[in-house]
C-alpha cells in the first residue's frame, strides 16, 4: 500500500469512528504529515482521487444504530488499523522524525491514534447512550474502541503463553505474561540524568488521559475514562492495556489516595455490579505481601470472566445468626474464601463488613495466625470480589495474612521458596481467583526443562532442576514413559500444580484437617 493511501484510509478511520467529520479530511491529512514528518501527501499515479469512503455517524449519533448502518466498512477498518499504524510510524523513522526507539515509538503511537479516538466528552457521551439501551452495548462500545485505538495491546497480548490445568479445585488459568514492552535501554540511561516529574502523580490518575507519555513512562494520548458516579463521588471506568482475561477493566478513584478495604469497599463494589451487572468486580488486599502492585491509587479491577474461584461450589454451608437472610458457606478453594450470596445488599455489606472487622482482630496462633505484631502493626485483611446472581448479589471474602517470620521472610502466606523458581511474586487478586501470571523468563525456561526430562542437551537452570528431577521420579513410578509428544503437556501439567501449591501456601487455613478445623473455629466465632 502506498503512503498516501495509508494517510487517506487512516483519515477515514477517524472519520469513520466519530472525532471528526468529512470536512475535516484536510484537517487531519495535515496532522498526521506533521507527525510523521512529511511536508506534502507523496505523489502516486495508482491513487484515485476521490474515493475515499467517509462514514461519520457524528459525535453525538447514537452507537448501535450506527454499529448496525456501517458494519462492514468499520469491520475492515478495525481490522486495518495497526497495520496502517505501523505503516506511518516507519515513514516517520524513514524521516528521522523519531529514532526507532521503544518510548519514540510509543509516543508516536499514541499521538496517531489519537487521531482516530473521539475526544473525552465524546466517548463519555457515546458510551452512556449505548447505556440507556443497554449496559452491554455500552462496554462493548468503549472495548471495541479501545483495542482498534490501540489502547488495548491487542498484538502484544497475543503473545502471551496461555493455558488451562485441571485440578481438584477447577480448571486453573496459567498466562506466561509476554506483552509487556522490554525497557529501552536508551530511555532509561537517559531518565536517570532527568529529574521525575510528579505529573501524573501514578499510573492510574485520571491525569494520564490524552497524556503524551515521555522517556521511562507510558503514551497515553489514546486514554480515555469514562466517569461514572459511585456513592457521591467521581469514579472512572478504563480497560487495561495489558488485559489479562476478558474485558479486563479497571474502576479508579478521581482522588489518588491510598486503597482501603472497608465498609466503603463493599458498597462500592456492588453498586458497581448494579451499574454494570454483567461484570465482576475486586478489590486487591490493602496490606503489602498480601497487596497488589499499586497501593497508592484507591482502585478495582473487574471484567467480563468467569474465573475457577467463581465456579467452585460452596464444601461447608455455615449461617450467620445476625444476618439470616444471607446464604453463606466456605469456598472449596486451595485459599480461605467465604461466600455471602443474598438479595438485601444493605444485609450482604453489613455482614461483610462485620466478617472484616472480626478478622482484622482474630487470632489463632496454633495456625500461625495473628493479627497484630507486637507493636500493633496490623496483619489481616480481605482480598473481595462482588458479582452478580440473577436478582442477588455474591461477595467472596478471601482472608488474608502478611505475616512473615525468620522461617518465612517473604510472607507465611505467600508463596513459599520451593515454589519461588516458577511463582515468587505477591499473590493479587487476579491470581487469588485462579489466574497465574508468570514472569516471561518462564517461556525459554520451560523449554529446557523439557529438554532436560527428555534427557537431551540442556542448560538447566538449578533452581529448576529439583523440581524436573521430581517429574522424571513421578512419570518413572507410574511407569509412564516421557517422550517428544507428551513433554509439552507434561510440563504445563506440572506449572499448573505448582500454581496450586502456590495458592494453598497463599491460604490462611490450611486445606488440612486441622487447617479446616481452625476455620470453622473462625467461622463459629462469629455467631458468638
Amino acid at each position: 500500500m502506498s503512503l498516501r493511501q495509508t494517510i487517506d484510509d487512516f483519515v477515514a478511520l477517524s472519520i469513520t469512528l466519530g472525532r471528526f467529520e468529512p470536512l475535516d479530511h484536510l484537517y487531519v491529512q495535515n496532522r498526521i504529515l506533521a507527525l510523521i514528518g512529511d511536508l506534502a501527501l507523496p505523489e502516486d499515479d495508482e491513487y484515485q482521487e476521490g474515493n475515499q469512503k467517509h462514514a461519520s455517524k457524528g459525535a453525538n449519533q447514537d452507537y448501535s444504530d450506527f454499529a448496525q448502518e456501517t458494519k462492514e466498512e468499520l469491520k475492515t477498518l478495525k481490522s486495518s488499523s495497526i497495520v496502517l499504524l505501523d505503516q506511518l510510524i516507519d515513514r516517520a523513522i524513514e524521516n528521522g522524525t523519531i529514532s526507532d526507539g521503544i518510548s519514540e515509538r510509543d509516543i508516536l503511537r499514541g499521538q496517531l491514534m489519537d487521531l482516530v479516538t473521539p475526544t473525552p466528552s465524546q466517548v463519555n457521551h457515546l458510551f452512556n447512550d449505548a447505556y440507556q439501551k443497554d449496559p452491554k452495548l455500552a462496554t462493548q462500545y468503549f472495548y471495541d474502541l479501545c483495542l482498534t485505538n490501540d489502547y488495548i495491546k491487542k498484538d502484544a497480548i497475543a503473545k502471551n503463553e496461555a493455558f488451562t490445568v485441571t485440578t481438584d479445585y477447577g480448571d486453573l488459568e496459567i498466562t506466561i505474561n509476554l506483552s509487556k514492552p522490554e525497557k529501552d535501554p536508551k530511555a532509561i540511561a537517559l531518565a536517570r540524568q532527568t529529574e521525575k516529574p510528579s505529573y501524573p502523580k501514578c499510573m492510574l490518575c485520571f491525569e494520564n488521559e490524552g497524556y503524551q507519555g515521555r522517556l521511562g513512562y507510558p503514551a497515553r494520548s489514546n486514554h480515555r475514562i469514562i466517569r461514572f458516579p459511585l456513592l457521591n463521588e467521581t469514579w472512572g471506568f478504563q480497560y487495561s492495556p495489558y488485559a489479562y482475561y476478558d474485558e479486563h477493566s479497571i474502576f479508579i478513584s478521581d482522588t489518588h489516595r491510598p486503597m482501603q478495604v472497608s465498609q466503603q469497599t463493599f458498597e462500592r463494589l456492588l453498586a458497581i455490579t448494579d451499574w454494570l451487572p454483567h461484570y465482576f468486580v475486586g478489590s486487591n488486599a490493602d496490606l503489602p505481601i498480601v497487596g497488589g502492585s499499586i497501593l497508592s491509587h484507591d482502585h478495582y479491577q473487574g471484567g467480563n470472566h468467569h474465573f475457577a474461584m467463581e465456579k467452585a461450589e460452596i464444601e461447608t454451608p455455615f449461617t450467620l445468626s445476625a444476618y439470616p437472610t444471607l446464604t453463606c458457606g466456605i469456598v472449596k478453594w486451595p485459599m480461605s474464601v467465604i461466600r455471602l450470596n443474598g438479595a438485601d445488599k444493605e444485609e450482604l455489606i453489613a455482614a461483610a463488613t462485620f466478617i472484616l472487622d472480626e478478622w482484622r482482630q482474630y487470632s489463632d496462633l496454633s495456625v500461625s495466625v495473628s493479627a497484630h505484631s507486637a507493636d500493633g502493626t496490623p496483619h489481616h485483611t480481605i482480598t473481595p470480589i462482588a458479582r452478580r446472581k440473577g436478582e442477588r448479589y455474591e461477595l467472596d471474602l478471601v482472608l488474608r495474612d502478611n505475616n512473615t517470620s525468620d522461617e518465612f521472610p517473604d510472607g507465611i502466606f505467600h508463596p513459599h521458596p520451593e515454589l519461588h523458581h516458577i511463582k515468587k511474586e505477591n499473590i493479587g487478586l487476579i491470581e487469588v481467583m485462579g489466574l497465574a501470571i508468570l514472569p516471561p523468563r518462564l517461556k525459554d525456561e520451560l523449554k529446557v526443562v523439557s529438554r532436560y526430562l527428555l534427557e537431551q542437551d540442556n542448560q538447566i537452570a538449578d533452581y529448576h532442576k529439583n523440581w524436573a528431577t521430581g517429574i522424571k521420579t513421578h512419570y518413572a513410578q507410574k511407569n509412564e514413559p516421557i517422550t517428544s509428544e507428551n513433554v509439552h503437556h507434561i510440563v504445563q501439567e506440572a506449572v499448573g500444580e505448582v500454581f496450586k501449591n502456590v495458592l494453598l501456601d497463599a491460604g490462611v487455613f490450611k486445606r488440612t484437617s486441622e487447617g479446616q478445623t481452625a476455620f470453622k473455629h473462625f467461622i463459629a466465632s462469629l455467631n458468638a
